[in-house]
């Protein structure tokens, strides 16, 4: 169902008007928030999840492309975590095949003590995915690593590992869950924002929330609310009388930088398995593009639109140049993003030391709040999530049944489909093929540089919710992400076109190409 200005109106003048109480209301639009969502409809019970922004405009829509155990949790010896995310890595490769697939890692060794020591800890990680492992690991010879690695740093090589782990595009999967979610029957918005919690007798029966477009405040009543609101939890639990920023989370930022395929023209990702600052370091193919990340710095608190860091840059290119053999120039750096981390503290120290586990906490006034984890186990966070709520709040609830679900759209495609970024439209690529045929223009590139057809533009407007320029080339499309220039370049195209589908004026359609440029300049890199 297309969602316009018109209809969008009236489902939330219904949603704010009509004398109803959801069973779960979920504030928190990101990968936790989602999941939770689906978790909830799948089980029975009227859901409704609110986002303040665009969903996924977070942590979710920045991460490193990974679904993976977490080998350096592994060698933290927390084996409860990497078997958790073991076994949902394998339930999303099953459940969203068209998003998430398996994908060849190379460690590349410089001494002789290190390839056995890599070697057998690659292949605990693999038998503890049992059941479902993607395949053995195995030993290379310097040739065979130079091989897979075409451009590695030759000298002092002495051979490799490789091992297999799961990439996946983050973004369309939370696109993916939001129409799973509305098949199922339950409803989503973005752009509202939890402005105040409702309460009765000390116990919270809903929310005060504002239409962000509009500024127009309603109530929404629920039997349940579920926190999951990444970095941004403590501001919510504030709302509810909780302790003072920074007394749950420490947030923590990642930033990647995107290059040309060139830099590594092979089949396989290249890992680092310890840096300067004991981080693991990737180089990934993505979408005909190479991401390379991620760090682990502290930062003060969140924030919406993070930006990297001086020592952030000079770290990713410093080991670019030592691992890939030349220097990226500012001008080949096609984008840059930052993402916040939410860590639960669990002892202080480093923030690439504190745990990916996660949390589900129940405040006095009944509000269950979800927080930590990682991208993953998301799934697995919204069933601790919604199992919480149905336990306190009494709620009958049917049995999880979310770890053998296939998601919206969960086939693949038709393998002639041109181009990898078909595949993440799953069963629904022949209906945007049909809408790109209806006319020239839809049917026509919307930049010569990226992958992407102006007829998805359409498409994110009237199946994705996407509400701005920006949702639609950071996130329906990746853009932003792939090409920060490209995407500006085609970013008064695509003001025009959403302008149209949305019946919007030029006034707005204006703002919000420069709200877009204001934001894309922050992914252009800069030198330190």
């Amino acid at each position: 169902m297309a969602i316009d200005s018109a209809s969008r109106s009236d489902l939330l003048r219904r949603i704010g008007q009509q004398d109803q109480t959801w069973d779960i209301l979920i504030i928190g639009g990101g990968a936790t928030g989602l999941g939770a969502a689906v978790e909830a409809a799948s089980r029975g019970l009227r859901t409704l999840l609110i986002e303040r922004s665009d969903f996924a405009k977070g942590t979710s829509s920045r991460s490193t492309k990974l679904v993976h155990g977490g080998v350096r949790y592994l060698e933290q010896m927390n084996i409860t975590l990497v078997l958790d995310a073991l076994r949902e890595r394998g339930r999303m490769l099953a459940n969203a095949p068209h998003l998430a697939h398996k994908f060849s890692f190379v460690v590349p060794t410089y001494s002789a003590l290190s390839l056995p020591y890599y070697a057998v800890g690659l292949k605990v990680y693999e038998m503890l995915s049992g059941k479902f492992s993607l395949g053995a690991s195995q030993v290379l010879s310097r040739q065979r690593t130079k091989e897979l690695l075409p451009g590695v740093m030759a000298e002092g090589l002495s051979g490799g590992v490789l091992y297999r782990d799961g990439q996946f595009d983050d973004a369309r999967y939370i696109v993916t869950l939001l129409r799973t979610l509305q098949n199922l029957g339950g409803t989503a918005l973005n752009y509202v924002e939890a402005a105040g919690i409702l309460q009765s007798n000390g116990k919270t029966t809903g929310v005060r929330a504002r239409d962000i477009e509009t500024d127009e405040e309603f109530d929404l009543h629920a039997r349940a609310v579920i926190n999951a609101t990444g970095v941004f939890t403590e501001q919510v639990l504030a709302m509810d009388g909780g302790g003072p920023p920074g007394s749950l989370l420490a947030v923590s930022q990642g930033s990647h930088v995107v290059l040309p395929r060139e830099f590594l023209p092979g089949s396989s990702a290249l890992m680092i398995p310890k840096t300067s600052d004991g981080r693991v370091l990737f180089a990934i193919p993505w979408h005909d593009a190479i991401v390379v990340g991620t760090t682990d710095e502290p930062v003060s608190g969140p924030s919406v639109e993070p930006h990297s860091m001086p020592s952030e840059r000079t770290f990713l290119i410093d080991y670019v140049t030592r691992y890939l053999g030349r220097r990226p120039q500012a001008s080949e750096v096609l984008s840059m993003w930052s993402g916040l981390r939410p860590l639960i503290k669990a002892g202080g120290g480093k923030t690439s030391k504190l745990s990916r586990d996660h949390s589900v906490l129940v405040s006095p006034s009944g509000i269950v709040t979800v927080a930590g984890g990682k991208w993953t186990t998301y799934r697995k966070m919204g069933e601790d999530a919604v199992n919480r709520v149905c336990e306190v709040h009494g709620l009958h609830c049917a049995p999880s049944k979310t770890a053998d679900m296939k998601l919206h759209g969960w086939q693949l495609p038709n393998p002639q489909a041109p181009g990898e970024w078909g595949q993440v439209y799953g069963t629904d690529l022949p209906d945007l093929q049909t809408l790109a045929a209806s006319s020239p223009q839809l049917a026509a590139r919307l930049h010569p540089r990226l992958p992407f057809l102006t007829a998805e533009v359409v498409w994110a407007a009237r199946y994705e919710m996407a509400r701005t320029v920006e949702d639609v080339l950071a996130r329906r499309t990746r853009a932003l992400f792939l090409d920060a220039r490209a995407a500006i370049e085609a970013a008064p195209l695509v003001a025009d076109l959403l302008a149209r589908e949305l019946n919007r004026t030029p006034e707005w359609r204006d703002r919000d190409l420069q709200n877009f440029n204001d934001i894309a300049a922050g992914y252009i890199y800069a030198e330190s």
